[in-house]
């Protein structure tokens, strides 16, 4: 499966999947950890959710929750995060995603992130935009640090006299803030995400007009899921590079 539009429509269904999937689990249920480090039970239900109905496609998969589902002959690897977001969920903070990425000989193909608490949807095709609602998006275009609203993966080296700043958990959520121009930037201070974490948001700003790279310079397009990699993304190439100040 290469049809970026065929895509957007699994990944539709593999997000609505998840979120009926812990929905389901009960109130008391949604803190529990299982052995592996940082993980929640609820993403393993959620993975599950989601492989089901990826595993229907001839894509390979890789996610974070149960690692790489080979395919055989397969063009298409799909990146998935099932709830970015885990623990805003586990404490009913309405503030988490399905982030899903298809990724192709040429890269980044086809993304969808969905706030599953509220429904919406960013989606983003390779050559052809990022879009929520039907609503072409546009990176805000802010240059000046002055004027920039960031938002914030941990605490940065460096304070810059930013508009004002948030930090609301969902890295994928937050890339595409940034896309949609409700934020100016992105900074990740500690420099742990992986692919799935980033790869749709990636693709949704990069449609939208903004600019995403790593803070060492390395590449972002990657299914490995051993790579880790401190994002910055800015509405300009000039705000990115003042943005970075704050962490270099």
């Amino acid at each position: 499966m290469n049809d970026a539009n065929a895509l957007l429509e699994l990944f539709a269904d593999t997000a609505d999947a998840v979120v009926k999937a812990v929905d389901a689990v009960g109130l008391d249920d949604r803190r529990r950890r299982t052995d592996r480090p940082g993980q929640y039970a609820i993403d393993v239900v959620a993975d599950d959710a989601a492989c089901a109905v990826l595993d229907r496609a001839n894509v390979r998969i890789v996610s974070e929750e149960s690692g790489v589902h080979e395919r055989d002959g397969a063009a298409v690897t799909v990146v998935l995060d099932p709830v970015d977001g885990s623990t805003n969920f586990s404490r009913g903070i309405p503030y988490w995603a399905t982030s899903i990425c298809a990724l192709d000989a040429d890269g980044p193909l086809a993304g969808l992130v969905v706030n599953q608490a509220t429904g919406v949807a960013t989606t983003a095709v390779r050559g052809g935009g990022a879009f929520r609602g039907g609503t072409r998006l546009q990176a805000s275009g802010v240059n000046r640090v002055e004027d920039s609203m960031v938002y914030l993966t941990g605490a940065p080296l460096r304070i810059l006299p930013w508009k004002q700043f948030r930090v609301l958990g969902s890295a994928a959520l937050g890339l595409c803030e940034v896309a949609s121009g409700a934020l100016d930037g992105f900074l990740d201070a500690a420099g742990y995400h992986a692919p799935w974490d980033y790869l749709a948001g990636y693709l949704a700003c990069i449609e939208a007009g903004a600019v995403v790279s790593d803070a060492a310079g390395r590449e972002l397009v990657t299914d490995a899921i051993d790579v880790r990699r401190q994002l910055v993304a800015a509405a300009t190439a000039e705000l990115a590079g003042l943005l970075i100040r704050s962490i270099a």
